[in-house]
């Protein structure tokens, strides 16, 4: 399972760490992603659904 969203694509992004001396090593930023039960054309699916697109409202949860 990749830490992607399957509706709006976001994905990890890669950045630097930097510390109170402004000493710079690599890190990651990672999207909340949750599996949710969603409904596609009106037929419930299981899809990586990140927690923004979940509180605007882009899907339909499934019950």
């Amino acid at each position: 399972m990749g830490k992607y969203c399957e509706v709006c694509n976001k994905g990890a992004m890669s950045g630097n760490k930097v510390s109170h001396s402004e000493r710079k090593s690599r890190r990651t930023w990672e999207p909340n992603v949750q599996r949710a039960r969603v409904l596609v054309d009106g037929t419930p699916r299981k899809l990586n659904v990140c927690t923004r697109c979940l509180r605007s409202g882009k899907i339909a949860r499934s019950i």
